[in-house]
């Protein structure tokens, strides 16, 4: 399937409904803050524009296509680290090409596995990319045959925008719990302000890290691991966090 370009994505009418906001919230506003990612334990943190998160969605599912990827994109990335920056680019990036993402394990239809860096497992049923969890996203090395290191892969591609249309209807997000449309996947409460995300599981991390303030004009703070009750106020008073329920 070939790329549409840029100036007709707004000629489609079938895309993923996060995938059409987040292309109108970049138009708009793709300066403003989307997502501050937190892990305290080692001192990290990085912040991504709209902007800057958008291109990396647009580099993935760049990547995708050159891949020739266009069924269910595999991610147990997004349960081993469900609120990185990174595992968060990962559905939104398969929504874009019109893949369905599942968070976990890869099954009979996977087409790409995405796995962290402590999982470049050799040998699985379908082509792996590994992710680096690093905050500024550098690469991997000395990574077993047959697994890609995501960074360096992504980056060689463009951050033209384009979208492939969906079906409304057809999977678009699968756990261990849920299995959702891509029509449902904007059913999540919109995040007009700035809001703390502790993250859990895989889905609610993404609603609440990404889905929501994409949808409502907002942003999120992320806090990942591990952190004291001092250290959390102190992150929710220099980022002037609105909404401290996470």
């Amino acid at each position: 399937m070939g790329r549409a370009s840029p100036t007709a994505y707004h000629d489609r009418v079938a895309e993923n409904p996060i995938v059409r906001a987040l292309a109108d919230r970049v138009r708009t506003s793709g300066s403003g803050p989307l997502l501050t990612w937190y892990r305290p334990a080692d001192g990290a943190r990085t912040e991504l524009s709209v902007r800057t998160f958008a291109n990396w969605v647009d580099k993935t599912a760049n990547l995708l296509d050159t891949l020739g990827i266009e069924g269910t994109v595999a991610g147990p990335v997004s349960v081993e680290a469900p609120g990185h920056w990174m595992s968060l680019v990962w559905p939104v990036a398969a929504w874009q090409r019109g893949c369905g993402y599942r968070a976990g394990a890869p099954d009979a239809g996977t087409e790409l596995v995405v796995v962290g860096p402590a999982n470049p497992l050799p040998h699985l049923p379908a082509l792996t990319l590994a992710c680096s969890l690093h905050p500024l996203g550098l690469g991997l090395r000395g990574l077993p045959d047959g697994v890609l290191d995501y960074t360096g892969e992504a980056l060689a591609e463009p951050d033209a925008h384009w979208a492939t249309g969906v079906d409304a209807g057809s999977l678009a997000w699968s756990d261990a719990e849920r299995s959702l449309t891509h029509a449902a996947t904007a059913l999540v409460p919109p995040v007009a302000g700035r809001a703390l995300v502790r993250p859990t599981d895989a889905w609610t991390s993404l609603a609440g890290a990404v889905l929501g303030p994409i949808l409502g004009g907002g942003s999120a703070v992320v806090v990942e691991g591990d952190v004291g009750a001092d250290e959390l106020v102190r992150i929710v008073t220099a980022e002037r966090v609105d909404d401290p329920v996470a």
